[in-house]
């Protein structure tokens, strides 16, 4: 018994020697990925080589697996901005706010300014609009998730050293009071747009506001970066940010850092059930960690990794009743169900008198693998062709078309979870438990199950950083 309790005796040292080296922090957060958006990936990943079972991500494969609680302070189901702030804070709050407690007055503070004033580099990053609810509750103190430009106003407040992400939402005032880009320059940071210009002129800047192109945030709105699945070669991605991020806070010389990154759009495409699209999400956002597991392999006694969620969205299941799934027809899908509608849209809008069912059915069987891969059968079929008997209707009547488009875009998303055998519960959030996985000293204490209220202090604890309310 003595030389039992003396070796944990030991341990407990050596965890806190371990503990007390910590000089750099991830914190992985992919919005309302549950263990099943992880489960159907991975499923997904083995479909493709022609297995039943799993094939790991990255993130799954670390040491350290645990799950977590997400109620809020007034809700079962959480939203994104308690979910966030509670991971960001350790405390909960109201669905809808951010960086408050639940009196919508009282401010608490994250553990991105714990880091800062301990003498830390911190970064803050995402796929969305860095002043959607997750990033935000890092950095911002709002009654309303919703209040996009004063969250802005918080951020150039912050003093953080890196943001990366779409760009702000919503960065103009009725009142008539300055841009959030132009005040973010007057709190000292240069703006870049894109990877090849932060490789250009971004790197010796101060501080660090990095967002995509103005010619992608004319298609999209300052919203989003696009969907791994329509990315093109010029576009901005959660990786690119991700390796900028790193690059820029080690340059700051500082005793280390602390780096928040948030695959925002996993949520968005789980909110649509638009499941090919989620799926590649998860991945995009596991190649985004595996950047930093580069970094922590040239540092493995200094530095942690910890992945979590805010939610689960879209209550997913593999599963619709026979027991079997085919997700590998998802490999057919090529486009997100938003840039479907868009191309077709544009398809009619450029040329109106050639937008014929032949058109639409080549770009199904191109982009979906309706036909060309994917057979469905006779009862699929018809709900397609009823939709775009809707489409023709509109198109004589000069009337709704591109919201009949949306509508057979709609019905093909249900069909393609139809085919993988894949069921969604609700197109909102669930309670049910999301992951949390980790590596690096003193990770250990994640495991099994937590609540989310934990990790940020716990990661506090790891780093050193001093909790504040």
């Amino acid at each position: 018994m003595k030389q039992r309790i003396l070796g944990c005796l030991l341990a407990a040292l050596m965890s806190l020697g371990a503990m007390a080296e910590v000089k750099y922090v991830f914190y992985f957060i992919g919005d309302g990925m549950g263990v099943n958006q992880i489960n159907v990936t991975e499923t997904y990943l083995a479909a493709l080589k022609g297995k039943i079972g799993f094939e790991p991500l990255l993130m799954s494969s670390l040491p350290v697996v645990g799950m977590v609680n997400t109620y809020s302070a007034t809700n079962g189901v959480t939203d994104s901005a308690a979910g966030g702030t509670a991971l960001a804070t350790g405390k909960k709050t109201k669905n809808g706010a951010i960086g408050v407690l639940k009196d919508l007055e009282t401010p608490v503070t994250s553990i991105a300014q714990w880091a800062k004033n301990s003498g830390k580099a911190v970064g803050v990053a995402t796929s969305v609009a860095v002043t959607h609810a997750t990033p935000a509750s890092f950095f911002g103190h709002q009654p309303d998730r919703n209040m996009y430009y004063e969250l802005g106003k918080d951020l150039c407040k912050s003093g953080f050293d890196f943001f990366g992400g779409s760009d702000f939402h919503r960065p103009y005032a009725k009142e008539g009071e300055p841009s959030l880009h132009e005040q973010a320059q007057a709190a000292g940071y240069t703006i870049v747009k894109g990877y090849k210009e932060y490789m250009k002129k971004g790197r010796q800047a101060e501080k660090l506001l990095l967002f995509q192109s103005d010619k992608a945030n004319e298609k999209l709105g300052s919203d989003q970066i696009p969907y791994a699945l329509d990315q093109t070669k010029d576009d901005l991605t959660l990786e690119q940010i991700t390796r900028a991020g790193i690059n820029f806070l080690m340059s700051k010389n500082t005793d280390g850092f602390f780096f928040e990154v948030e695959g925002g759009m996993i949520d968005w495409a789980c909110h649509s059930n638009d499941i090919g699209n989620c799926i590649n999400e998860v991945i995009d956002f596991d190649k985004a960690i595996k950047v930093a597991y580069e970094f922590y392999e040239q540092h493995p006694d200094e530095t942690i990794i910890v992945i979590s969620a805010d939610h689960e969205t879209g209550g997913l299941v593999m599963g619709v009743g026979p027991y079997e799934i085919h997700t590998d027809l998802l490999k057919y899908q090529r486009k997100s169900i938003n840039e479907l509608k868009w191309m077709l849209r544009e398809q009619y809008k450029k040329a109106p008198k050639k937008f014929t069912w032949e058109a639409v059915d080549k770009v199904l069987k191109e982009e979906m693998g309706f036909g060309a891969g994917i057979d469905l059968n006779d009862k699929q079929k018809e709900r397609i062709q009823n939709r775009w008997k809707e489409i023709e209707k509109a198109i004589k009547e000069d009337k709704k078309v591109n919201d009949r488009i949306g509508d057979l875009c709609e019905t093909t998303k249900h069909i393609l979870s139809e085919v993988a055998m894949i069921s969604w519960a609700s197109g909102g959030h669930s309670n049910g438990y999301v992951p949390i996985y980790a590596i690096g000293p003193g990770t250990e204490i994640f495991q099994g199950r937590i609540d989310n209220i934990e990790i940020a202090p716990g990661m506090a604890k790891i780093a050193g950083y001093k909790v504040e309310q």
